[in-house]
């Protein structure tokens, strides 16, 4: 699934949801890469497919020069609001509208993956990176491991979403890495909890993606939201609260 103008009008669909409701719960990652990337103050940072700019109010907090590039102008308006003064572009990976040698750090959460041509849209994040500035990617792992691939979204969309080739093994990413040129470091797994105060809040942030959309437009939003509810029943606590626990995966490259 490439990232195209397209896809990036359909994420705008819901992108005061998709900000609200769905990006805090993957603060924890934002936080976790960061700090492992040293993001501090003064430190110049491109987030690609920055959505509505969650990723950014992190590296935001810790002092860094914010930049930010996404598809959808729904979710770029929404960072836009939250983070006034950074430049935030509407515009596609593969044709990033930055200089060259401009960041220390290119972040992609979640987002890399996604691209016509993953290698070229790591070789647009090597060019605008500094000389010894790093790139960081971020994905889901292994199916699996993640209560949402492997049994939340299966549960209303079959056959499983397909990706392409599975970035959570071991040396995919990295191999995608050195065919751009980059220089892979690191990489490892982090294990994430993704919490909503009640249902209400998961149905509005989970359904805020494109692939649920799709659902509700074939089989209507009622029977999207019954069958989204009964998959959630499992991962409901007593107090209403709503957790799916999921491991990520990611990698570190140097240009």
């Amino acid at each position: 699934m490439g990232i195209t103008a397209d896809t990036g009008d359909v994420w705008g669909v819901k992108a005061a949801d998709w900000a609200e409701f769905q990006e805090p719960t993957w603060r924890p990652a934002y936080a976790a890469i960061m700090a492992r990337a040293e993001v501090g103050i003064g430190t110049k940072l491109l987030d690609v497919g920055c959505g509505g700019g969650g990723a950014l109010t992190v590296a935001r907090e810790l002092g860094a020069e914010i930049h930010g590039l996404d598809a959808s102008r729904g979710l770029v308006a929404v960072a836009r609001s939250r983070l006034p003064g950074a430049r935030i572009e509407v515009g596609n990976m593969l044709e990033l509208p930055f200089r060259d040698e401009s960041f220390d750090v290119v972040s992609g959460f979640n987002s890399f993956q996604f691209a016509d041509d993953v290698v070229a849209a790591l070789n647009e994040a090597r060019r605008v990176c500094k000389k010894r500035g790093l790139v960081t990617m971020l994905v889901w792992g292994r199916r699996q491991d993640c209560d949402l691939l492997n049994v939340i979204l299966p549960a209303i969309i079959t056959p499983p979403i397909d990706d392409g080739p599975e970035y959570a093994e071991p040396e995919v990413m990295e191999d995608a890495m050195r065919a751009a040129g980059l220089s892979p470091t690191v990489s490892g797994d982090l294990d994430c909890e993704f919490t909503y105060p009640d249902s209400e809040i998961a149905w509005r942030a989970i359904s805020s993606a494109p692939p649920l959309m799709r659902a509700s437009e074939s089989l209507g939003d009622e029977a999207v939201r019954k069958t989204l509810n009964a998959a959630l029943a499992r991962f409901t606590h007593a107090d209403g609260t709503v957790t799916h626990k999921n491991r990520l995966r990611w990698a570190f490259a140097t240009r």
